[in-house]
């Protein structure tokens, strides 16, 4: 299992770009740029980083064909590629009608097929095609003025059953979302079967204290769960309908029910506590078949030596 890191998008952007040059020459694959709303834009991120770096690639990791239309998308992760050729990964997901609908005012109709499409739409623009279809029930007639110099791998991050087959169809990667349980990862392995790539994002909180890195990440876990609601990603991994529907109206007022996340559901959904908890953790999800571990260190600490100490426990 290969390790990877999510850049915090509250983070200052000085701070990524620090965490980028010390990526370069640490064991990690992958830098992700998150894009959560309102927070920072991650393709302006993502371009100071590749400029920054030699080796490790590049993540988007997701933005939506929403906000950007998928001619745009393309775009800028054809400019990207021009920046970091061969590192540059484009990861897209459909939203949440929250972020889309109720704080932004646009439609958000059929996700899954938005999402899809956009998907085709933007292969066929960074393949350096013409783009001549209908789209929001416009006509597209575009075509990007240059090709990136290689291909661009498209990640998708998608939670449902039905999603979960249709993104292994289109997609190069199945980004697997923040609080993505090894009991889930299996599950999503059953739905998908063994080829696709499953990059799966996880809480950590690494700390010589266990009590105390727990109690660090208890809010980020009541957000996150808050955040998927009555979902497989939730259910899965034991949280039933009525719970799953507290820990969303807490997301929803802006107070996170960390009261209703026990130290079991901890365990079960993230990577916090000391050195023996996190390579358990570690364990247990490259059991269930993730192919990377894409690290959201919610810990206190230098996050680049947190990646150092993962990648010992990794061993």
């Amino acid at each position: 299992m290969r390790l990877s890191v999510a850049a915090n998008g509250r983070a200052p952007a000085g701070e990524v770009l620090a965490l980028a040059r010390a990526c370069d020459s640490l064991p990690v694959a992958e830098m992700w740029i998150t894009e959560d709303y309102f927070e920072r834009g991650a393709f302006a991120v993502a371009g100071a980083v590749l400029a920054a770096t030699q080796r490790v690639r590049v993540g988007i990791g997701v933005v939506n064909p929403w906000t950007r239309h998928p001619v745009l998308t393309a775009m800028e992760a054809a400019a990207l590629a021009e920046i970091g050729p061969g590192r540059v990964l484009l990861g897209l997901g459909a939203s949440n009608a929250r972020w889309m609908g109720e704080q932004l005012g646009l439609p958000f109709e059929r996700p899954l097929s938005h999402l899809l499409g956009s998907v085709a739409i933007i292969r066929t623009a960074l393949a350096g095609r013409p783009v001549d279809q209908e789209w929001c029930g416009q006509r597209l007639a575009a075509r990007l003025a240059f090709t990136p110099p290689g291909p661009i791998p498209i990640a998708l991050g998608v939670k449902g059953e039905r999603a979960l087959q249709a993104g292994a169809r289109a997609a190069d990667v199945l980004l697997l979302s923040a609080l993505s349980s090894p009991d889930y990862v299996r599950w999503v392995r059953t739905v998908v079967g063994p080829e696709p790539r499953l990059d799966v994002l996880a809480g950590v909180s690494l700390d010589d204290d266990a009590p105390r890195a727990r109690d660090r990440i208890r809010p980020f876990v009541a957000t996150f769960l808050g955040v998927h609601g009555d979902q497989p990603i939730t259910r899965v991994a034991g949280i039933g309908p009525d719970l799953a529907a507290q820990l969303r109206a807490g997301w929803v007022s802006g107070a996170p029910r960390t009261d209703l996340v026990s130290d079991e559901m901890l365990t079960r959904f993230c990577l916090a506590g000391n050195d023996k908890d996190v390579r358990a953790g570690l364990a247990a999800f490259a059991d269930a078949g993730a192919d990377s571990l894409v690290v959201q260190n919610r810990g206190a600490g230098d996050v680049a030596q947190v990646l150092t100490r993962i990648s010992r426990l990794l061993g």
